[in-house]
Order: structure tokens, then sequence, then C-alpha cells
């Protein structure tokens, strides 16, 4: 019984360059732009309403969990504020 034995074939592996394409990187720039933005109104609007909520509550006479929610909140201000620099530095 003779084995057959595989063919080889020799193909070169594609090695895109890491250049995007010029009309999607405006684009791109754009949406990501309008994100942080919003991030930033996000997180000014939230120690707004938690620094409001808690004069409130100290108003009353209430205790509540209020530094606790602006600790939540003041760490989705660092996140958005970090998250270009981290991915530059993970993928440059």
């Amino acid at each position: 019984m003779k084995m057959l034995t595989p063919f080889l074939i020799k193909a070169a592996v594609p090695s895109p360059g890491r250049k995007a394409p010029p009309e999607l990187t405006g684009k791109v720039d754009t949406v990501l732009g309008i994100a942080a933005w919003a991030g930033t109104a996000a997180g000014v609007a939230g120690v707004l309403i938690t620094g409001a909520m808690m004069a409130i509550s100290l108003k009353r006479g209430e205790s509540s969990e209020h530094m606790g929610r602006l600790g939540m909140v003041l760490g989705g201000c660092v996140l958005v504020a970090t998250a270009g620099p981290l991915v530059g530095f993970v993928f440059a």
C-alpha cells in the first residue's frame, strides 16, 4: 500500500500595514471626539447631581451613601480621562 504525501503549497502570508484609510480616519476621530465630550459632560453632570443630592439630604437630616456614589462617579471620570492614553499605550 502506497502512502500519499500531502502537497505543500507555499504562499506568502499577507501583512497589511497599520495605516487606516484616510476617509475612515476622519470619521472615527469625529465619533471618538463626540464620545469623549459626552463622557466628560456626563462626569461633570454626575458630580453636580451627586453634590446636589448630598446637600438636599444634609438639609433634611437624612444620611445616605452619597460618598459611595461620588466615588463611583469620580472613578468613571478617571476612566473616561485615561481611556485614550491607555489605549495608546497598549496598542502603540
